[in-house]
């Protein structure tokens, strides 16, 4: 069965600055998630919302630089004004839970992907979508 995952950006910055929490290697565990997801063939799914978040560090070329390495499993996906009324409605009535985050859960549910996250604000969505890290992922 094909496998599919949607990256939090969080994960992504992991990536892309090779960041640590002073014990975890965070960009390593977010590239070798990748890395296991290309020998895996399975889906790495993005959207606007992610490039856009991106953006506000990033230029359009370094984003397509840091995405060219794994364009083979990356697949973008669309929203929908049903996605974006319904995540309004999940970030107003479950407590700890901003709009953006709500729209990447519902995305990553439409789109029968687990949402690769440690942001603990997604801990509120579980009901939403199935949360994991990156390194919890079992191939």
């Amino acid at each position: 069965m094909l496998q599919k995952f949607y990256l939090d950006t969080a994960i992504r910055r992991d990536y892309f600055e090779d960041r640590k929490d002073g014990i975890r290697p965070l960009g390593e565990f977010a590239f070798q998630f990748l890395k296991t997801c290309q020998k895996n063939k399975c889906k790495v799914l993005f959207s606007d919302l992610v490039v856009e978040e991106l953006k506000s560090d990033y230029s359009d070329e370094r984003i397509s630089e840091l995405f060219l390495p794994f364009e083979d499993v990356l697949v973008k996906v669309f929203l929908s004004d049903e996605q974006i009324s319904e995540s309004r409605k999940i970030s107003s009535s479950v407590k700890e839970t901003h709009f953006k985050d709500a729209l990447h859960a519902v995305l990553a549910r439409d789109n029968k992907a687990v949402m690769i996250t440690r942001d603990r604000h997604f801990e509120a969505l579980t009901g939403v979508v199935e949360i994991a890290m990156p390194e919890d992922i079992h191939f």
